[in-house]
């Protein structure tokens, strides 16, 4: 079984060897460990490629998913007086994307 068991960012000590290979490309240092081998694996996220993006635009009438947390009561009850229904299916909230956006729960979007 593996876990991760440290994440660090670049520049960050115990990256200087990679920094120095990957230079400003590099994100992350990964260190994993494979218990039943006893094998620690390190990975690196590095930047292969860069362009400019324009991200689509959605209509604020436009229906999105969101995602709550059960405990989250207070998120829940936005939701649900902003116009929110609730998909048992999916176990989401469905919401106009306007709605989102007045509420801050961008990040919440589950683009499924």
């Amino acid at each position: 079984m593996k876990r991760t068991r440290q994440t660090i960012k670049a520049g960050e000590r115990g990256t200087a060897k990679y920094v120095q290979k990957y230079g400003l490309n590099l994100l992350f240092v990964r260190y994993y460990y494979d218990w039943e081998k006893k094998r620690r694996i390190t990975t690196a996220e590095v930047i292969i490629d860069k362009k400019d993006w324009i991200p689509k635009k959605i209509k604020p009438t436009t229906i999105v998913k969101v995602k709550v947390d059960w405990a989250e009561t207070g998120i829940r009850q936005s939701i649900k007086a902003n116009g929110g229904k609730w998909n048992s299916e999916r176990k989401l909230w469905e919401i106009p994307f306007g709605k989102v956006k007045e509420l801050g729960l961008q990040r919440r979007i589950i683009r499924k």
